[in-house]
């Protein structure tokens, strides 16, 4: 069986991943707020987590291996979005969870075994505080609970920060009536007119942190393998969740490895509204398809710093063009998909997938140079297994090159007209018909199963 290494955040190092137990391999990562349409970093996470999450089916079988992603739908994001607009807040979560469910469908995405909303676990965090409390790690004050950072001796386990480097810079609430400035939110006191739910200690919500902690525990136990998300939530959003779920859970470890993608950047510079640089997915993709936005974000390992822009965005167009090419050129030979060995090593790597990626353009480099039907195959196979891994080159190449154009039918009745005049023996209008398609970036191929076009 393939060894899989990952980074581990908790020990600043690359370690050899040995699930606790290889019949269930769980993972957890942490998923979007819904208040928006979703923007460029909610998309890469997905990409970077959907790649492990096929890695690990691939090496210990579809049937062993449980992936949560939740969704949080009560955050005071959502009240304010509801301020602004005056939308009853139910519709606003329900409408952008469909649009983020969509993105995530066109980015090729695999749907998660479980994708928790937060409203529907509340009792479960009511029983998380109540532990807390018990286990003198909590206290009470003007109607909410807070977590007692100086009860716990370890805290700062994750981020490995002393207290004061943790509080620099961070976005610390400031309230009179906590114990320490870093003593965080589990339960708060809701308006009558806001979203809340009976408790202990009154008609309240739970704080960001306390979602996740409890929907990981309900969900994969309270020990599993790995948890997940983007570099900005190790401190405090992921610091916050090990000190609550250690400490209600003294016995159990939390999650064994903690794996963390890159800073996302645009133009060389953080995504930001007020620079300007700022974009959501559905903008995006009005540039260029789904599958080249994917493409671009594994061209860079996903540990590292990764910079958005809209050249890389048109050179990952140009590579699936040049990738969709090869097998439109042997479309009629069937097989069945084979992974790669370099490609699973590659990615079993700490998912090395700009490695990956190389091997890949090698075997499109031999599928387009194999002459015999037997050749043909054997690369062709390991295209389409090796691009599973990374969830790419899953539609065909007449839908790729097609793309989701509402011209279809206009260049199919241009098409219709070509040959009609063709059967007229009027070549001239024939030919200033494929001109015209040329010039609109559209060619034929004519077939004797008849004629067939792609963009280019």
């Amino acid at each position: 069986m393939t060894t899989i290494s990952l980074f581990n955040t908790l020990h600043r190092r690359k370690e050899e991943f040995t699930p606790i137990d290889a019949s269930n391999v769980r993972m957890y990562v942490c998923g979007p707020t819904v208040y928006d349409r979703a923007h460029l970093g909610n998309a890469k996470t997905p990409v970077v987590f959907d790649v492990l999450n096929r890695l690990l089916r691939h090496i210990y079988g579809d049937k062993h291996v449980t992936y949560v992603s939740n969704i949080t739908d009560v955050d005071d994001k959502i009240l304010n979005k509801h301020k602004e607009t005056g939308k009853p807040i139910r519709e606003i979560t329900e409408q952008t969870y469909q649009w983020y469910v969509d993105d995530m469908a066109k980015l090729n995405v695999m749907a998660p075994d479980h994708r928790p909303r937060a409203t529907e676990y509340i009792d479960e965090m009511i029983e998380l505080v109540k532990l807390l409390l018990q286990n003198g790690h909590a206290y009470e004050a003007e109607g909410h609970v807070l977590f007692d950072v100086d009860s716990m001796p370890g805290y700062g386990y994750l981020s490995g920060r002393s207290m004061k480097e943790m509080l620099a810079g961070a976005r610390i609430e400031v309230a009179d009536y906590k114990k320490n400035p870093a003593d965080f939110v589990l339960w708060k006191p809701s308006e009558a007119d806001q979203p809340g739910w009976n408790s202990p200690w009154g008609y309240g919500r739970p704080g960001w942190h306390l979602e996740c902690s409890a929907m990981s525990s309900k969900l994969l136990g309270n020990s599993f393998d790995i948890h997940g998300g983007g570099s900005d939530l190790i401190f405090p959003h992921h610091e916050n969740e090990c000190a609550q779920s250690m400490c209600a859970h003294p016995n159990d470890k939390f999650a064994n490895y903690w794996v963390h993608g890159g800073m996302l950047m645009v133009d060389g510079v953080k995504m930001s509204k007020s620079l300007g640089n700022f974009y959501t997915i559905d903008e995006v993709l009005e540039k260029a398809p789904a599958e080249a936005l994917r493409l671009l974000f594994l061209t860079t390992h996903y540990h590292q710093p990764f910079n958005f822009t809209f050249d890389g965005l048109a050179q990952a167009k140009a590579t699936l063009d040049k990738f969709y090419n090869a097998l439109l050129r042997v479309k009629g030979v069937v097989v069945e998909p084979q992974a790669d060995e370099r490609i699973v090593e590659a990615l079993a790597d700490d998912m090395n997938t700009p490695l990956a990626l190389t091997y890949l353009h090698e075997i499109v480099g031999l599928l387009n140079k194999a002459d015999t039907e037997e050749e043909q195959k054997k690369y062709k196979r390991l295209l389409l297994g090796s691009a599973a891994l990374l969830g790419i080159l899953f539609q065909s190449p007449e839908e790729w090159f097609k793309g989701d154009s509402n011209d279809d039918a206009e260049i199919e009745a241009q098409i219709a007209a070509r040959a009609q005049a063709k059967k007229e023996k009027n070549y001239a209008l024939a030919d200033e018909i494929r001109n015209k398609l040329k010039e609109q970036g559209i060619v034929l191929e004519d077939t004797p199963q008849g004629t067939t076009w792609k963009k280019i």
